[in-house]
């Protein structure tokens, strides 16, 4: 273990000694001796002294923003080409020197901690709350990496992506080691793993908790797919391992992996920790927990029969590095929700309306059957297809949500680059193959959330589903500000009036 004090900065040459770049001659001995107090991959966000990576990307390279980079004060650029802009240190594959060498940067800060990964399909985000609020009643100092939120000793900021670039991840693991924070809860995804965001992080535990269709505008294929989730796996990455076994992927790799594992189901009995008797209603969820020869009752504050699983996991992975479950779980049922993830509004209607992040179709088969238990009346959807992203899950998108509920309007999330109404439309047409619901097209998110509220009647339940915490909306690369919370609060606080005429609205019964 590294004596986890980091330094102020490194000499460029120092630097390139590291990557044994044999171009090093290439530097005169001023520019060797030039002192680095930073590592950036992002020319908007480099300081004075920082080294700047450009990392070849989908859309462009970064070297083509080297002169913005040199123009902030940064010293030098490593990539995989040279620049005029600033002296240049040319290597093969810079995505994958990025994480070692910021790691190295920071004086090594995951072994300095013990970090904690979560990765899935589902369940990610809430598994990370839950890890983290089961060390807080652990008693432990701590510090969280998500897709919502970074949040440390010295405060939080808005999460920029699932898992940071590697030059964050390291920066961020260096100030909580600063901090003295001890623990750390990070959501790691499959691009992170894939393009080598977490390279150079020691886990001492990684969970897995499940794996559906998704990202599969990256990923070529599910089995594509799974094994970049297994790469957390490996022994170089992590030292221990909690994995879900209740799908047939979770299974796969509870039985390849090679590091000290426990499992953990909702279904089965024999794995090392199960869960019986769920009990979930709109005030929260509960369930006895089993490992060993030790049963608990867990009564969680959060809602849905599916925040079990996410229970479970962290139970999991607390388990095997040792922390008392008595103290995790108290902290566990201490955390009053997640940012987005089945967050009621409540202005005082005589209906429920909930705030959702569910953006497949498997986690819609999860989530709507606990809403169907909580009204004997109608469930009624918003949703929509994120552009950007798999084509293939925009139809079940909106067959699996029209299979539930009773009528399901179709809007914008955002749209990116891909045509708004083609997105609309795919997933319209999946909604109507289920012929079960009343189908309604409506462009414009606000009024689609106004007329969702105008539907409902007293016993209803109303979801704003797939954007949950998303305040931003994305627009052919134009970003504006949409909070689906506040807009529905604010509906319901109008209270209900005749659904809007939308030009170009369609309504079916299927």
């Amino acid at each position: 273990m590294s004596d986890c004090v980091v330094p102020a900065s490194r000499l460029l040459g120092d630097i390139t000694r590291y990557l044994g770049v044999a171009q090093t001659s290439s530097l005169t001995h001023a520019q060797r001796m030039l002192p680095v107090s930073g590592i950036s991959q992002d020319s908007r966000s480099v300081r004075p002294g920082d080294l700047y990576f450009a990392l070849p990307g989908r859309a462009h390279h970064g070297g083509a923003f080297a002169a913005e980079a040199a123009a902030r004060g940064a010293v030098a650029m490593i990539s995989d080409r040279s620049t005029e802009a600033l002296p240049s240190i040319v290597v093969d594959e810079p995505r994958r020197m990025l994480g070692p060498l910021a790691a190295w940067f920071h004086q090594d800060p995951s072994a300095c901690l013990d970090v904690y990964a979560v990765t899935g399909t589902n369940g990610k985000t809430s598994t990370a709350y839950l890890l983290d609020a089961g060390l807080l009643g652990a008693g432990q100092l701590t510090g969280l990496i998500s897709g919502i939120e970074v949040r440390g000793p010295d405060g939080s900021r808005t999460a920029r992506r699932t898992t940071p670039e590697a030059s964050d991840v390291q920066r961020t693991l260096a100030g909580f080691v600063q901090g003295k924070v001890r623990t750390v809860t990070m959501e790691v995804s499959s691009h992170a793993l894939a393009l080598h965001r977490v390279d150079g992080t020691l886990f001492r535990v990684a969970v897995f908790t499940n794996l559906a269709r998704d990202h599969l505008d990256f990923h070529s294929s599910m089995e594509s797919y799974f094994d970049a989730k297994k790469k957390l796996f490996e022994p170089e990455r992590c030292r221990a391992a909690a994995i879900g076994i209740d799908d047939e992927y979770g299974r796969r790799l509870a039985a390849s992996v090679v590091v000290p594992h426990v499992t953990f189901s909702t279904r089965d009995d024999s794995a090392d920790l199960y869960a019986t008797g769920v009990e979930a209603d709109h005030r929260g969820t509960s369930f006895l927990a089993h490992a060993g020869e030790t049963t608990r009752r867990v009564r969680l504050r959060l809602l849905g029969e599916h925040q079990v699983d996410n229970a479970l996991a962290a139970l999991a992975a607390l388990s095997i590095r040792g922390v008392d479950l008595g103290d995790a779980v108290r902290g566990m049922e201490k955390l009053a929700g997640v940012p987005g993830r089945l967050t009621p509004v409540d202005v005082g209607q005589n209906f429920l309306a909930f705030v959702d992040y569910v953006h497949n179709a498997a986690g819609q088969r999860r989530l709507f059957p606990y809403l169907r238990s909580l009204t004997v009346g109608k469930i009624i959807v918003v949703c929509g297809a994120t552009g950007g992203r798999d084509r293939g899950k925009r139809t079940p998108l909106g067959f699996v949500a029209a299979s539930f509920a009773d009528i399901v309007l179709v809007t914008d999330e955002s749209p990116f680059f891909d045509d708004p109404h083609e997105l609309r439309h795919e997933v319209a047409q999946g909604a109507r193959n289920a012929r079960h619901a009343l189908v309604q097209i409506i462009s414009n998110r606000e009024e689609a959330i106004n007329a969702a509220v105008a539907h409902a009647r007293a016993g209803d339940v109303v979801v704003i589903a797939g954007r949950g915490h998303d305040q931003v909306v994305n627009r052919g690369g134009i970003e504006e500000i949409f909070d689906d919370r506040a807009v529905l609060e604010q509906a319901l606080i109008a209270g209900t009036s005749p659904a809007p005429g939308v030009s170009g609205s369609t309504i079916s019964s299927g």
